[in-house]
């Protein structure tokens, strides 16, 4: 009794910092009498003091304060906390290295949102464009925009170019057309795109460059740039065929490079629609409705009250349109919206609240209107032939031939045309038959339409013509029969004697065996059978067999061509690149043309398009980009394959 009560008056110890367990803060330790060392054979309860056995482990002491002190518990431990400096593991594995396979993979994702979206370098320094990148992924930290311009779009650049060059090197002819625009920074840019056709029969349409130029754009300068596209995209064993505007520098780079030509049909109906929009009556009428539109676009009170009437009156909510002084179709469509919308057009120029300070302001009389309705309705095929021409997955030189000829019977005056109608058509038909008039132009074109099952019937050409066209496609299957690397617009100074070489009137040369002898030979066939089968079989199958090797190429070619001319007609509504693909087998030769001749545009929209693009590259913010960034983000906006798009044909 009297050594518990001399254990009561002993003072209870912390333990020592060692023993960091939460449970320590409900024990102690008594300290030895005499001594400074703590008594740890027994761990002392805080709360009633009874004495546990401490063994070097905590289970009785957590037993006893679960058994007699569970309100204990919820105590909050007495070990101190480690200090928020202190590093984690967590911590420290936060960051994805800019090194490693993901951290390249999000860095190359970014590159490539830069260049498909036609974002600005800086947008990986945005606010929001950071935020959103900590929420996808905390631990990756964006690359400075410098990182992304001079090593990771350059980088994607390259991998692309690699990828164009392997897969235009298995292409015979490659199509390239060019035109030339100008930045907002006032400096001078030619682009150039190429066109070729897969091995699966798919038409490949691919930006090449866009580069700077700072010298006069003469044909020779523009020549010497085609030089350096032929060398620097590897394209000097194809064949090519250049397709620009009928300005007369880009004739002359054709010339002076001797490529083939094709003059872009879009801008020929440009040219043509032009000049009858220059007729007097109808400069006058396109005048007024211009001055309207322009109207509505600077007056907020008449814009609003024509929205009004465009709801009264159930019309679709559409603004007016104005023209474009170099695209002949933006006249067009002005006037056609403007027929459109003519009854809330009507209602708001009669309104008080906007006739008011604007007296001089009219709304066209119903001759105006029907002159308008009449000019819609003649230049109708004209803007129809543009958007269809202006097609970069199909087929469109072969179009060429056959629209021309529709376009010229359209234009062709009637006696119930009014007198502005009928020199809009006389102006329209007299500039279309200038166009597109030299032999090799439309021994071109003719072959195109021929090669194009839809129009291989060649209905726009007479008799003669068509007979014409079908014998020179034969020589020409004929020469490519010959040769993996044939001209697709060829001139031999010899082709007469190539021709007659290979017609079946020429006799055939013997076939050589292998022992030297001629398989005319009388005593070859005096020899006795190699094996039964020959024996038995021989006479009938080599008999065949030496027929069809027989044939000359010419007789090959032509009776393709009449097995051609003979299988119906494709509907206008089908794709002749996808017949093609089936009948390859059955006509060899017709379909190595035409896999020549289909693949070269029939406009060069598709350089002109690219200036769209590039006007949301240079923009004013951005007017001090550097050329070279300009051609490498054009560049992989337009050939960059992203994993859930088409990938290049291999």
């Amino acid at each position: 009794m009297a050594e518990q009560s001399s254990e009561l008056a002993l003072q209870i110890k912390d333990p020592t910092k060692t023993l960091k367990a939460d449970i320590w803060s409900c024990f102690g330790f008594y300290q030895q009498s005499g001594r400074h060392d703590l008594d740890m054979s027994y761990a002392v309860c805080k709360t009633c003091h009874s004495k546990i056995k401490y063994v070097g482990n905590t289970t009785k002491l957590r037993n006893h304060v679960s058994r007699f002190h569970p309100e204990l518990l919820t105590i909050t431990p007495a070990v101190e906390p480690p200090s928020p400096a202190q590093p984690k593991i967590d911590a420290a594995l936060s960051i994805i290295p800019p090194n490693s396979e993901k951290g390249k993979k999000i860095t190359q994702a970014v590159g490539a949102f830069i260049a498909k979206d036609l974002q600005p370098y800086s947008v990986v320094e945005n606010p929001g464009f950071k935020h959103m990148l900590k929420t996808l992924e905390p631990r990756y930290k964006v690359p400075a925009r410098s990182h992304f311009a001079e090593q990771v779009i350059p980088t994607l650049y390259d991998e692309t170019k690699a990828k164009i060059l392997t897969s235009m090197s298995k292409a015979n002819l490659v199509a390239i057309t060019c035109d030339s625009w100008t930045s907002v920074a006032t400096e001078s840019y030619i682009t150039v795109t190429a066109h070729y056709m897969s091995e699966d029969w798919q038409i490949i349409s691919l930006v090449l460059q866009t580069r700077a130029v700072y010298e006069s754009h003469t044909g020779a300068h523009l020549a010497e740039l085609l030089s350096d596209v032929v060398s620097e995209w590897q394209l000097s064993d194809k064949d090519i065929v250049l397709v620009t505007d009928n300005a007369s520098n880009m004739i002359l780079a054709a010339q002076i490079r001797k490529f083939k030509h094709v003059r872009c049909f879009a801008h020929t109906l440009n040219l043509a629609s032009q000049r009858g929009l220059r007729v007097a009556s109808l400069t006058r009428l396109l005048g007024r409705i211009r001055r309207i539109s322009i109207f509505f676009h600077r007056s907020t009170t008449a814009s609003h009250c024509l929205k009004v009437n465009q709801k009264c009156l159930g019309l679709k909510n559409q603004k007016l349109l104005t023209d474009v002084p170099t695209r002949w179709n933006s006249s067009y469509d002005m006037v056609q919206r403007f027929l459109e919308q003519q009854p809330a057009i009507c209602a708001t120029l009669l309104s008080p609240e906007v006739r008011k300070g604007e007296s001089d302001i009219c709304t066209l009389n119903e001759t105006d209107v029907s002159n308008a309705e009449d000019a819609v309705s003649a230049l109708k095929a004209m803007k129809d032939a543009t958007t269809l021409i202006s097609e970069e997955s199909n087929p469109t030189i072969s179009l060429i031939a056959p629209l021309k000829a529709q376009l010229l019977q359209n234009m062709t005056s009637s006696i119930s045309d009014s007198p502005m109608i009928h020199d809009i058509k006389n102006a329209v038909r007299t500039d279309l038959m200038n166009r597109y008039s030299s032999e090799a132009e439309k021994k071109m074109l003719c072959t195109a339409s021929a090669l194009d099952p839809r129009f291989k019937g060649l209905p726009f050409l007479t008799e003669k013509e068509r007979s014409d066209v079908y014998r020179e496609v034969t020589e020409e299957a004929t020469l490519s029969s010959l040769s993996d690397k044939i001209m697709i617009f060829y001139f031999f100074p010899k082709q007469q004697e190539c021709i007659l070489a290979m017609h079946p009137k020429v006799p055939v040369q013997p076939e050589v065996q292998k022992d030297g002898t001629s398989a005319d030979d009388p005593s070859a066939a005096k020899r006795k059978p190699t094996s039964l089968l020959v024996s038995l079989l021989g006479q009938s199958f080599n008999d065949v067999e030496v027929s069809e090797e027989s044939k000359t190429p010419y007789v090959r070619a032509e009776e393709e061509m009449d097995n051609y001319l003979k299988t119906s007609s494709l509907p206008l509504s089908e794709d002749p690149l996808n017949w093609w693909r089936v009948h390859k087998v059955a006509f060899p030769l017709l379909a190595r043309l035409s896999k020549r001749y289909l693949c070269i545009p029939g406009t060069s929209v598709s350089a002109e398009r690219v200036f769209c693009t590039a006007g949301e590259i240079v923009t004013a913010k951005r007017s001090t980009l550097k050329p070279q960034h300009v051609d490498q983000l054009v560049f992989l906006h337009k050939n960059l394959q992203l994993p859930n798009e088409r990938i290049l044909s291999k």
